[in-house]
């Protein structure tokens, strides 16, 4: 699919790109609303480029090679991009000669279009070799300056809940209190909510909390993208996400919940001593809960995710006899606030010594 030179030009014209909504009689001129663009969907080759190539770790048992290729995969796909961008949450290290890293150019540094770029190629790294679930391969983009910049801060303490629940949540209140708020905000009694947890010894008592409230508890070791785009999506089997998990990943997933209008909250919740100094001495508060808004200030932001092993949320890579290569995309637009999953069939190519298969790719699609 060629790309997009304007990744908002279907919101910046008229009537011939907005679809009329359906109104009494279907009035001529009742109000419009934003389509999803095309650039969303070009997005996907990205994730897919990505999930594809760590897939192949999965059964080699090695998650470095995973990492590495996933990442040699994406920046490869980035290359593609009709944008000005800019890695500002990413994994590389450029010291060491890495890709992706914090302030790497990426796309056409003449584009007038200029975009923040959070990415993670492997969200999950850990568990990708042993196959676990939930692994994604995951990117965020939002107009330059939109991301907030945490710092040193890696890791992040988050409520993430459905549409009913915005605006709702004191985050300063006990666990109890929180869950009897989703409770009655989506019509529901407290011992019918699950609350995805990972699963990490930082947790034991919020579990016991939430147990204690009369609530179930989803406990994964991985993956709290996915948990947290669940709690916002009513009717997903997830009704709130609770506990400490990497700012990076949230501050990602913010985009996503900021788009889907859910219920997103963040406090920095350094982990480590070294952390804790460095947060300290940068000045950046403990305490405060900052809101969807504030960690992603605008409202023109795009996230594709792709499953790299089957989770809750997506179905990770397949192979499907020795013809096609199966995998499956979350893409979120936020002007439109439209959701999709796309599960698109690949022509299987041998892959190159990173997981890059030579040449473009073949594939086609189908809507799940």
């Amino acid at each position: 699919m060629p790309w997009s030179m304007d990744p908002y030009g279907l919101f910046h014209s008229d009537a011939s790109n907005a679809a009329p909504a359906v109104g009494e009689a279907g009035k001529t001129g009742a109000s419009r609303r934003p389509r999803a663009p095309l650039f969303t969907y070009g997005l996907r080759t990205i994730t897919e480029a990505a999930a594809r190539a760590a897939s192949a770790g999965i059964e080699q048992g090695d998650k470095e090679q995973s990492d590495r290729a996933a990442t040699a995969a994406m920046r490869a796909e980035l290359d593609c991009l009709p944008i000005n961008g800019m890695v500002v949450l990413g994994e590389g290290n450029r010291e060491q000669g890495q890709s992706l890293y914090v302030g790497e150019q990426i796309g056409d540094p003449a584009a007038p279009v200029q975009f923040d770029i959070a990415v993670d190629p492997v969200e999950g790294t850990s568990y990708v070799a042993s196959g676990m679930t939930n692994a994604l391969a995951v990117i965020a983009l939002a107009p330059r300056g939109a991301m907030l910049q945490p710092g040193p801060c890696f890791y992040m303490e988050k409520f993430v809940g459905p549409p009913q629940v915005k605006g709702k949540i004191d985050p300063q209140a006990p666990v109890a209190d929180k869950l009897a708020t989703v409770a009655r905000e989506t019509g529901k009694a407290v011992s019918d909510l699950t609350v995805f947890v990972l699963e990490k010894p930082r947790h034991r008592d919020l579990v016991q909390e939430i147990y204690a409230a009369g609530a179930k508890v989803l406990l994964y070791p991985a993956g709290d993208i996915a948990g947290a785009l669940m709690a916002a999506i009513p009717d997903s089997g997830v009704d709130c996400l609770m506990g400490t998990g990497g700012t990076p990943e949230g501050i990602m997933t913010a985009c996503a919940i900021r788009a889907l209008g859910g219920e997103f909250m963040g406090r920095m919740n350094p982990q480590l001593n070294s952390e804790r100094l460095a947060v300290k001495a940068a000045g950046i508060s403990t305490t405060d809960w900052l809101p969807c808004e504030t960690l992603v200030t605008s409202d023109k932001v795009f996230f594709c995710a792709t499953g790299i092993t089957t989770g809750l949320l997506l179905q990770g890579v397949e192979r499907q006899g020795g013809s096609s290569v199966r995998t499956q995309t979350l893409m979120i637009c936020g002007q439109s606030a439209e959701r999709q999953i796309l599960t698109t069939y690949h022509r299987s190519r041998p892959l190159g010594p990173l997981g890059v298969p030579p040449g473009a790719d073949a594939a086609s699609h189908s809507r799940a």
